[in-house]
């Protein structure tokens, strides 16, 4: 054997073992704020790791999606829960992440508990641009109604009449949209007005029942703009401390000494 080879034999591994440290105490906990579309504004917590180097918390943070419970923003109405709401980070304030809508979805539950047989399912979707430029896809659901005083078991749609109302209902998705800013479809989306507004325009060509905007996606949102997010979140205001007054400068009359007679 070669003189001076295999000196490691009783060293151990190179390097020894490396202490394992607890992640969590790298990390810091922020506040989700909802806007203030949504009657409960602290949507819960999230956890990001502390400012390092380069890699900065805040934007570890930015763009993050939180999908929340339309009954947890409304302050625990039961009657919301089937809708879910997804909002995305936007902005950054001391230990506050102030969020945006990003999006809504139904349940899958309530979704199977609405489609049924004898019946027509009748869907549509359109592309919408809001006056503040965000893109939207929303996709309406419909379903054909019995009347009251019907006999036959079954209430099916012919397909001339399904083409009809999925033309009504893009037609008032795409008015409802277009003539409002994001904040206001949202407040149009929790009590379901399109909705309400769809069945009765639509009672004329056949009577729906359980008609909702299912879902919402948001394809295309504008250039970042704070002035316009801390709209959207109206009163809060994060405590940057009380403005002093500074003390005026003496006047420079008073500063200069007398000249006594030369």
């Amino acid at each position: 054997m070669a003189v001076g080879k295999n000196k490691r034999i009783s060293k151990g591994k190179k390097g020894g073992k490396k202490k394992a440290a607890d992640p969590f105490a790298k990390k810091d906990w922020y506040d989700i704020k909802a806007p203030s579309v949504f009657t409960t504004r602290n949507v819960g917590k999230t956890l990001v790791t502390r400012t390092q180097g380069t890699k900065i918390a805040s934007e570890g943070l930015k763009h993050r999606v939180f999908e929340v419970s339309l009954a947890d923003l409304q302050g625990g109405d039961e009657d919301h829960a089937y809708r879910k709401i997804r909002l995305r980070a936007e902005d950054v304030q001391g230990k506050n992440v102030l969020t945006n809508f990003w999006g809504m979805n139904f349940t899958t539950d309530k979704l199977r508990s609405l489609v049924r047989k004898w019946q027509t399912l009748i869907e549509a979707h359109v592309d919408v641009k809001t006056t503040d430029n965000y893109t939207l896809r929303m996709f309406c659901i419909g379903f054909t109604k019995r009347r009251p005083n019907q006999v036959k078991r079954t209430c099916y749609a012919q397909s001339s009449q399904i083409r009809q109302i999925r033309r009504k209902m893009r037609e008032i998705m795409t008015a409802q949209a277009t003539s409002c800013d994001l904040k206001e479809l949202v407040q149009k989306f929790i009590p379901e007005m399109i909705g309400k507004e769809i069945e009765k325009a639509t009672s004329s060509i056949y009577p729906l029942q359980n008609v909702f905007i299912r879902k919402v996606k948001i394809l295309k949102a504008p250039k970042f703009d704070l002035g316009k997010l801390m709209e959207v979140h109206g009163d809060y205001s994060e405590d940057v401390g009380v403005k002093l007054e500074r003390p005026a400068e003496e006047t420079m009359a008073e500063a200069t000494p007398e000249v006594v007679g030369a």
